[in-house]
């Protein structure tokens, strides 16, 4: 099973490495094939622009085709991966058709800007997809709107399983170790603001274990030193706590999934209808209408 693993994993960074030398290899081949179409003394503009709406067109196409239903589910996440893929072309068509510098008129930086925001939602989509598969994706039986009652409910067990007490020593025996006291400390000190409230955002966000591994190293350093029922009450906290850990993880991923749509769709679409302006604008000055 880890060898199939290392090697799922060892594929998985050589696809990502020829897909990244595929994206540099073809824009560069773009830039030459503008500098070669300028150098002919041609209107470079004209190419990377047409390359550009081309290209939008495309992604508006797999906008549409999501938003209705009509791909299947392989279909689409075989578009799925040919919408990122031109995507990353298109902001070396982008940088092209702006020549390498800043606009200059008003309408030129609502393009600008909004091109800018649908790359960078997109990067940040792309990058939400990536840390849900290395994460090993997560429980979809329980929603977002869940999360904050399971999330109580672990709590609260964490909670009983912490004062719940061993019975009371005999008259003759010795007293007992203080391993409830030792674990009610380590409870108090460690677990308690991580059970009650939204933990380790930016770690969940950057896809950082650290947090969780210091609440679980506390655990484990402490359960040599304690007896039998008290190492078992030990092993359940830990499972709650890694099970906390892995709500936190999803409400974040959940958060942003849907956040950031609400940029990358309408921004979208609010580029398209400029771009079509951009072309009308265009072909106007060239017929001398302007």
């Amino acid at each position: 099973m880890r060898a199939a693993a290392r090697r799922a994993s060892a594929g998985s960074i050589s696809g990502k490495a020829l897909q990244g030398l595929s994206i540099a290899a073809i824009s560069g081949g773009l830039f030459w094939l503008v500098w070669i179409y300028g150098s002919s003394l041609r209107d470079p503009r004209y190419l990377d622009g047409w390359l550009l709406a081309i290209g939008m067109g495309l992604q508006l196409y797999f906008h549409i085709a999501i938003k209705r239903g009509t791909l299947q589910p392989k279909s689409a996440q075989r578009w799925r991966k040919i919408h990122i893929f031109v995507g990353y072309l298109l902001v070396a068509a982008f940088i092209s058709h702006s020549d390498f510098s800043l606009p200059d008129t008003g309408f030129e930086w609502a393009l600008w800007a909004g091109f800018v925001l649908v790359t960078l939602s997109g990067i940040l989509g792309t990058y939400l997809a990536w840390s849900l598969k290395a994460r090993h994706g997560i429980d979809e039986r329980v929603s977002f709107e869940r999360i904050p009652d399971r999330c109580a409910e672990l709590a609260q067990e964490v909670h009983d399983i912490v004062v719940e007490t061993d019975p009371a020593p005999t008259l003759f025996a010795l007293p007992a170790p203080p391993h409830d006291a030792w674990i009610m400390d380590l409870y108090a000190t460690h677990l308690r603001d991580f059970l009650e409230g939204h933990s380790n955002f930016a770690s969940h966000l950057i896809g950082s274990k650290r947090p969780l591994k210091r609440l679980t190293d506390e655990i484990d350093n402490l359960s040599p030193y304690v007896d039998e029922q008290s190492q078992e009450k030990l092993s359940a906290i830990r499972a709650l706590v890694i099970e906390k850990d892995r709500l936190d993880f999803a409400r974040v991923y959940l958060a942003l999934s849907k956040g950031w749509l609400f940029v990358h769709v309408p921004v979208t679409y609010s580029l398209v209808v400029l771009v079509l302006l951009h072309i009308l604008v265009m072909f106007g000055y060239s017929a001398g209408l302007w």
